[in-house]
């Protein structure tokens, strides 16, 4: 038996789920459509690139959790998960969860995206571990900041040890699998690293590496 850590956009599912949130609240009315959505493309983009400011990005996709009650936020994020969600989630992502599960393996996702959009989706695949980014809640109310680490290149790796520490287990034969360059930290603690329909620069190190390489399209 052993850990399986799956990122989760882009992997198990064929979107950005924070990025397609956001493009969901202009959508709303609930966003300044013309600069948030030009913030949110622009973030994107960093993303891509390895030079994502991933404080700097938080404080644009965690301020509307502040604005809306949990209710209307709520309710939002039953619309998103069918309409956005829910077309994009990969069969032979779920096949391949299926597989682990069926080894009796651990089951994990590990995401930079914030726990309020990530815990359904982690739900609806079945996986009920998570390590996520976490909006910072006060009396109930979101208040726009990240609590803790974010879960984000290195910050994956931060938030996993602790994980790891307070579950008294280990990276033992673990596997991990993400498309992103941004998941390097920790494509390299692991004994089984895959990349998953990897980004360009992903692949080149993937393939230096003697990495495996999946498609899960």
């Amino acid at each position: 038996m052993s850990l399986a850590i799956f990122d989760l956009d882009n992997t198990l599912i064929s979107i950005d789920s924070d990025h397609a949130w956001g493009q969901f609240l202009v959508e709303q009315g609930a966003v300044d459509p013309v600069r948030y959505h030009e913030a949110n493309e622009r973030f994107l983009e960093d993303y891509k690139n390895g030079t994502l400011d991933i404080h700097a990005y938080l404080e644009l996709a965690l301020k509307p959790l502040a604005e809306y009650s949990r209710e209307q936020l709520n309710a939002w994020h039953q619309q998103f998960m069918a309409s956005k969600i829910e077309p994009h989630i990969l069969p032979k992502g779920e096949e391949l969860l299926a597989r682990h599960r069926e080894r009796g393996d651990t089951l994990l996702i590990i995401t930079a995206t914030n726990r309020f959009v990530t815990g359904p989706i982690a739900e609806r695949l079945g996986v009920d571990d998570l390590i996520a980014v976490e909006p910072e809640c006060v009396d109930g109310r979101y208040t726009g900041r990240v609590h803790g680490t974010p879960s984000f290149r290195e910050g994956k790796v931060e938030r996993l040890e602790t994980w790891l520490s307070r579950n008294a287990t280990s990276l033992h034969d673990a596997w991990f699998y993400s498309d992103s360059l941004n998941d390097l930290p920790l494509l390299e603690k692991v004994d089984h690293p895959v990349a998953v329909d990897p980004d360009d620069i992903l692949r080149r190190e993937a393939e230096r590496r003697d990495w495996r390489i999946i498609s899960l399209r």
